[in-house]
C-alpha cells in the first residue's frame, strides 16, 4: 500500500489541489479552480475539500486491480502570517481573511490530520525538498503571484520566527514613501513586483499617454492588462513594457539584497509566473542585488528560477505534512 499526502495551495487567484507520494514525486490528480475570495473563507474550504475527494477517486481509480491509496494527512498553504498550533490565518489581506480557523474548518469535513502553513514557505519547501534548491543547506524563496511571499529553509526545517510571521519579504520596505500596499503600509516589496502592481503600474503609464503594445494585446481595454501581458509585450521587445518589468525587478532585487546581507543564504529561488520572463526580469534583479549586497555574500548566493512552478506550494504542503509528523515524533 502506498501513502500520499494531500498537498492544497490556497492562492490569492488560484486553488491548486493534488495528491503528493509521500516517498517523494511529481503530484498526481491535480486540480485548479479561480479562488474568488470575495465568496468568503467558508466556500473557499468547500472548494478544497471537494477538489480533494476528487483527486483520491482519481488515483485510487487509476490502482492495479486490488491495490489500495492510504491518505495519511493533508497539508495546506495559505497566505500570510500563520498560527500553526492552533491552526489559524491570523491576517491574508489579499483574500481578507483574519482569525480564521483554516485547519479545523477542513478538519471538520474530512478524516484526515491536517498541518497548515504560510503558502510561501510551503513553495519554498516545496523547492528545497524537490526542485531548484534540492540539496541546499539554507535556502530563501519568493513567490511572485496575486502578492510577493517569502520562505526560509535552514538546515531542512523552514524557519517560522517568534510568531510564525518570518519570511514575509513582501511586506519588508523598500521605498520609504512609496506605493500603497494591500497591508496598508507603504513601500513595500509587494507594492512594486506582485502581478497586479506590475499591472497597475502598465495602466498608469498608458493612462499618462505612453505609447506601447500593451493596448493591441488587449484590444485596447487597459482594464484587462495583467502582469502576464506585460510579460508578453517585454518578450515581443516593447520598450514601455521592459521599462515596467525592469523596474519592478530592481525593487526586487533591493529587497532580496537586503535578505542576502542579513541571512547570507545558499541560494534564492524566485516562484511564480512572473519567472517566464527570464532573462528581462534576472538580469536587472542580480544587478540590482550586485549593487546592494555585500560581494563576498553574493558570491556565494545563486540566485535561480524555480523548477515546481506550478506545483511547488502543493508539493511543499505535503512535505510540511509530513515534516511536521517527524517533528512530533522526536
Amino acid at each position: 500500500m502506498k501513502d500520499w499526502i494531500v498537498g492544497i495551495d490556497i492562492g490569492g487567484t488560484n486553488l491548486v489541489v493534488g495528491l503528493v507520494p509521500a516517498e517523494g514525486g511529481a503530484p498526481e490528480a491535480l486540480r485548479v479552480r479561480a479562488t474568488e475570495p470575495a465568496r468568503g473563507p467558508e466556500a473557499v474550504v468547500t472548494d478544497v475539500v471537494r477538489m480533494a475527494r476528487e483527486a483520491v477517486r482519481e488515483v485510487s481509480a487509476g490502482m492495479d486491480d486490488g491495490e489500495a491509496i492510504s491518505v495519511i494527512g493533508v497539508g495546506v498553504g495559505c497566505p500570510g502570517p500563520i498560527d500553526r498550533e492552533a491552526g489559524l490565518v491570523i491576517e491574508s489581506p489579499n483574500l481578507r481573511w483574519r482569525m480564521y480557523p483554516l485547519r479545523e474548518r477542513i478538519e471538520a469535513l474530512v478524516d484526515w490530520p491536517v498541518a497548515i502553513d504560510n503558502d510561501a514557505n510551503c513553495a519554498t519547501y516545496g523547492e528545497w525538498w524537490q526542485g531548484a534548491g534540492k540539496g541546499s543547506s539554507s535556502l530563501i524563496g519568493i513567490t511572485l503571484g496575486t502578492g510577493v511571499g517569502g520562505g526560509y529553509i535552514l538546515d531542512g526545517r523552514v524557519v517560522h520566527g517568534a510568531s510564525g510571521g518570518a519570511g514575509e519579504i513582501g511586506h519588508t520596505t523598500v521605498n520609504v514613501s512609496g506605493r500603497r500596499c494591500a497591508c496598508g503600509n507603504e513601500g513595500c516589496v509587494e507594492a512594486y513586483a506582485s502581478g497586479p502592481a506590475i499591472a497597475a503600474r502598465a495602466r498608469e503609464g498608458l493612462a499618462n499617454g505612453v505609447q506601447s503594445s500593451l493596448l493591441e494585446l488587449v484590444d485596447g481595454d487597459p482594464e484587462r492588462i495583467t502582469a502576464a501581458t506585460v510579460y508578453e509585450a517585454v518578450v515581443d521587445g516593447d520598450p514601455f513594457a521592459t521599462e515596467v518589468l525592469t523596474e519592478a525587478a530592481r525593487f526586487l532585487g533591493a529587497g532580496i539584497a537586503n535578505v542576502i546581507n542579513i541571512l547570507n543564504p545558499e541560494a534564492v529561488v524566485i516562484m511564480g509566473g512572473v519567472t517566464r520572463a527570464g532573462d528581462h526580469l534576472f538580469k536587472p534583479l542580480k544587478a540590482e542585488v550586485r549593487r546592494r549586497a555585500f560581494k563576498s555574500l553574493v558570491d556565494a548566493c545563486s540566485i535561480l528560477p524555480a523548477e515546481l512552478p506550478e506545483t511547488a506550494g502543493v508539493v511543499g504542503a505535503a512535505g510540511v505534512f509530513l515534516a511536521e509528523r517527524r517533528d512530533a515524533a522526536l
